[in-house]
C-alpha cells in the first residue's frame, strides 16, 4: 500500500473514532454473543442514595460477623436493601445505566395505578394494540372486546403483557403521555438513572433504568394495595373472547405469573416469604428481576440485572441466592448506601448529600429497631403469606414501613 493510500486510510479511521465512542448505554448492553469483551460499568455514577454506591464493582461493609456474599454471582448489576429502613446493604454497580426489560413495568403501575379504577371497563380499539415491539410478550387482549382495568393489571403483572400495558396507556391518554408521566414519576423518586422511552419496557435506544432505581420503584409500589395484590398474585382467570350468540356466558381462561421465584415453574424452587415483584428479558437487557421477601420479621428487596452465565435460570438463583445473604446480613452488617425517599417526602437529607451513609458507616442500630422507633409517625401497610407465599391480603403478616411522611390526605 502506498504511503498516500496508508495516510488516508488512517484519516478514515480516526473519523470515525468519536462515533464509537459515544455508543449509548442501551448499544454496550447487549446479550452479550457478539460482544469481544464484556462491558464495564462507568468509572464515577450517580452518587444518589451515598457515595459509596457510585464507585464501580462491589461494595460491601465486611466485617467480623457479616456473612461472605455468595460467590457465583455473574450480573452485571445487583443490589440488596431492607425495605423497611431503605439501607442498602451491599450493591454490586448499583448505578450503572442499563436497558430494564420489563421490570420498567413497576414504574408504569406505580405511575397508573392510582389513575385508573380497578372496576372501569373499556372495549379495545385496534389503535390501543398499536406500537408494540416484535415479539413482545402477550396476554391475550383482543379488540372489540370489554376488559376491566383489573383484568388488565392482571395481565401486567403476570403475564408481562405489553398488549395490556398498551391498552392502559391508551385509557391513560396515549403513550407519549403515558411516557411523559412516568419520566416524571421517575424524576419524583430520585430515579434519575431512568430514561423512559416505551411504557412496557421493550428495548428502544435510549431507554435505561438501574438495579437502584428499580428497587426505588418496587418500594414505592409495594406501598399501594392493588401493586400488593397484584404482584404477588400467582395465578387468575382472563377474560376470553365474548360469544356472539346472544346471552351466552363469556369465558375465561388461565394465566400464571412468570415470576419463578414465586411460582416454582420450570424447576426453581419457590422462595419462601416471596411477594413479587416482577421479572423481566429482551435482547439487549438480558434477564432482569427485583423481588421481595419476609423472613423472621425483615423485609429484603433484591434486584439483579443482566447475569452472564449461561446455567438455566440464572437470574432467579442469584437473586435467591442474595435474599438468602440480605436476611443473615440484615441488622449485622453497617449500611452503603441507603434507598433514598420521594421528593414529595420533604426530606431534609438531599440524595447524595453528605447525610446518606457514608462508606462503612453503620446506622448504629438494627433494621428493626430502626424501623420501630422511626418517629416520623408514618404509617405501614400489611402483606399477608400464607404457606410461604404472599396469595391473598388479610390480618398478620408483614410490614413494608413508608420510611416517609404520608401527604395530608393520603
Amino acid at each position: 500500500m502506498s504511503a498516500v493510500k496508508k495516510s488516508a486510510v488512517a484519516a478514515v479511521c480516526a473519523a470515525l473514532l468519536p462515533v464509537f465512542a459515544v455508543a449509548p448505554a442501551w448499544a454496550a448492553a447487549g446479550d452479550g454473543t457478539h460482544e469481544s469483551k464484556p462491558p464495564s460499568p462507568p468509572a464515577r455514577m450517580s452518587r444518589v442514595g451515598g457515595a459509596r454506591l457510585g464507585l464501580p464493582g462491589t461494595q460491601v461493609a465486611a466485617a467480623a460477623g457479616v456473612p461472605a456474599l455468595p460467590k457465583k454471582l455473574t450480573a452485571r448489576s445487583w443490589i440488596v436493601s431492607d425495605a423497611e429502613t431503605g439501607d442498602v446493604l451491599a450493591a454490586h454497580n448499583a448505578h450503572w445505566r442499563l436497558p430494564p426489560a420489563s421490570t420498567l413495568k413497576m414504574l408504569f403501575a406505580d405511575t397508573l395505578l392510582p389513575k385508573l379504577p380497578s372496576t372501569e371497563e373499556h372495549r379495545v380499539a385496534s389503535a390501543d394494540l398499536e406500537g408494540m415491539g416484535a415479539g413482545s410478550s402477550l396476554v391475550g387482549v383482543k379488540e372489540d372486546q370489554t376488559y376491566s382495568v383489573r383484568d388488565l393489571w392482571l395481565g401486567v403483572f403476570l403475564r408481562s403483557g405489553n398488549d395490556a400495558v398498551h391498552v392502559l396507556a391508551a385509557m391513560n391518554g396515549g403513550v407519549a403521555d403515558t411516557v411523559k408521566e412516568m419520566q416524571q414519576h421517575a424524576d419524583g423518586l430520585q430515579a434519575l438513572d431512568t430514561h423512559v422511552v416505551t411504557p412496557d419496557g421493550y428495548d428502544r435506544p435510549g431507554q435505561v433504568s438501574s438495579a437502584y432505581d428499580l428497587s426505588l420503584f418496587a418500594r414505592s409500589g409495594l406501598q399501594n394495595k392493588d401493586f400488593r395484590q397484584y404482584c404477588s398474585t400467582v395465578t387468575a382467570q382472563f377474560p376470553g373472547a365474548q360469544p356472539k350468540k346472544k346471552g351466552a356466558k363469556r369465558g375465561s381462561f388461565q394465566i400464571q405469573n412468570t415470576d419463578r421465584l414465586l411460582t416454582g415453574a420450570d424447576g426453581v424452587t419457590p422462595y419462601p416469604g416471596l411477594a413479587g415483584v416482577k421479572n423481566g428479558y429482551t435482547t439487549n437487557a438480558g434477564n432482569t428481576y427485583t423481588g421481595v421477601a419476609e423472613k423472621n420479621g425483615r423485609v429484603v428487596l433484591v434486584t439483579v440485572m443482566n447475569p452472564s452465565s449461561k446455567e438455566l435460570n440464572a437470574v432467579y438463583k442469584e437473586a435467591s441466592s442474595l435474599l438468602d445473604w440480605g436476611f443473615a446480613a440484615d441488622g449485622k452488617v453497617a449500611p452503603v448506601g441507603r434507598l433514598v425517599p420521594p421528593k414529595s417526602a420533604g426530606d431534609t437529607r438531599r440524595a447524595g448529600s453528605s447525610a446518606d451513609p457514608s462508606p462503612g458507616a453503620a446506622s448504629g442500630r438494627p433494621a428493626q429497631a430502626a424501623a420501630a422507633h422511626d418517629g416520623s409517625g408514618v404509617g405501614t401497610t400489611a402483606l399477608a403469606i400464607v404457606g410461604g407465599v404472599l396469595v391473598v391480603l388479610g390480618a398478620g403478616g408483614w410490614f413494608v414501613n413508608r420510611r416517609w411522611p404520608r401527604r395530608p390526605g393520603a
